[in-house]
């Protein structure tokens, strides 16, 4: 029983950070569950069990959250008095998308509903676990001795819910975890996670239940989305870079391309939420990096990396802030965590991966045929092409 570290249940496991998630938990020594709707896209699941589900409903929410031991399986019924809660649940499962599905307002209505339905779910579910195992009721009726702990739960925020009015200069935006009130998110996803931040506040408060809250500043990397529609900015350079010929050549940008934002490689976000994970500081807490650059210079990033000549169309389109970044004081504060990667460098690995699906699409097979070949490394692919 003991050859594991702890339990961890992923839900969001098929996403992009989830399924990061999944892989750095089980080098660690964790026994994880990952749930999901859907399967990761790019890579087979780590997971020691996946289940697909909706955690929409609620009937479903309160049976995966239950810990059958590690030999256990979920669709297998156990004696009561064998199942316990996990030790940890990390919570990314959420209805979202880069600017061209977050900001247009066409899809308001499913984001609020679905991703604070599955948080109510979670929480609300979790709390009854935790009574049942540690309350008087759950003493007589399972005839097992009161456990030890509860549930620590991992609430993965957005920089989204700081106020609009804080952002108006995309050279000068501030982000510090004080300045999130008086509230005033500029889209209804930004509204949504700061309600779920404040919905795991209280259930921490009213009911016991450990909380870790971020905030989230534009995670990015490889086996994330890199197309239609839901992909965030890095992602959607990249492939457009990678689309064009070896010379180069034109892509269009949203907007006139001074919006600034900073982005933080998969890597470094899945360390700084361990570190929270493992640490007694509740949050919530900015995860980001403080290298700041324009949507313009980030699409010449791209074509430094690439070796190819672009040129910028600046188009209309969803835009979101005029400026955001990470302020990082509070976290290297509290947990000594800061980003060690640069931005070039994040991209260089991503428009790697990216080039790389293309060519998957373009020749129906990988085409190559050496079993070293490294897909995350753009002078492979260069040379490869």
């Amino acid at each position: 029983m003991d050859r594991y570290k702890k339990t961890a249940l992923v839900l969001g496991a098929g996403g992009f950070i989830g399924s990061h998630m999944v892989k750095r938990l089980k080098k660690e020594g964790y026994w994880v569950r990952g749930v999901d709707l859907k399967y990761p896209e790019f890579a087979d699941t780590e997971a020691h069990e996946f289940i697909q589900g909706d955690l929409r409903d609620v009937n479903f929410v309160s049976r995966v959250i239950q810990f059958k031991g590690y030999q256990g399986n979920f669709f297998n019924e156990v004696p009561y008095r064998l199942i316990e809660p996990f030790d940890e649940i990390y919570q990314f499962a959420a209805d979202m998308g880069g600017a061209g599905f977050v900001f247009t307002g066409e899809n308001d209505a499913d984001i609020m509903h679905n991703s604070v339905s599955i948080n109510l779910n979670v929480l609300e579910e979790q709390r009854k676990l935790n009574e049942t195992f540690n309350g008087e009721k759950g003493w007589s009726e399972c005839n097992r001795p009161k456990l030890q702990w509860k549930t620590k739960i991992f609430y993965s925020g957005s920089a989204c819910m700081y106020p609009e009015h804080n952002q108006l200069d995309p050279n000068n935006p501030d982000c510090r975890e004080s300045s999130a009130y008086p509230a005033n998110p500029d889209s209804e996803y930004g509204w949504e996670k700061l309600f779920s931040e404040r919905l795991y506040l209280s259930y921490h408060r009213n009911h016991g239940i450990p909380v870790r809250i971020a905030r989230y500043h534009n995670i990015f990397g490889p086996e994330g989305t890199w197309k239609g529609g839901r992909e965030k900015a890095p992602a959607a350079i990249c492939r457009k870079v990678g689309n064009l010929p070896p010379e180069g050549g034109v892509i269009e940008v949203w907007g006139d391309g001074k919006q600034t934002r900073s982005f933080l490689y998969i890597d470094e976000c899945i360390e700084a939420t361990r570190r929270l994970m493992d640490s007694e500081f509740i949050g919530p807490v900015n995860i980001g990096s403080e290298e700041m650059v324009s949507i313009d210079q980030l699409v010449d990033i791209a074509a430094k990396v690439a070796n190819k000549k672009v040129e910028k169309q600046h188009i209309d389109g969803p835009l979101g802030v005029r400026g955001r970044n990470s302020n990082n004081d509070l976290i290297r504060e509290k947990l000594g965590w800061d980003y060690e990667q640069s931005l070039e460098e994040g991209i260089r690995k991503t428009y790697g991966w990216i080039s790389y699906q293309i060519s998957k699409e373009l020749y129906g097979v990988p085409p190559y045929d050496d079993p070293d070949f490294n897909p995350y490394s753009t002078s492979e692919l260069m040379a490869a092409g």
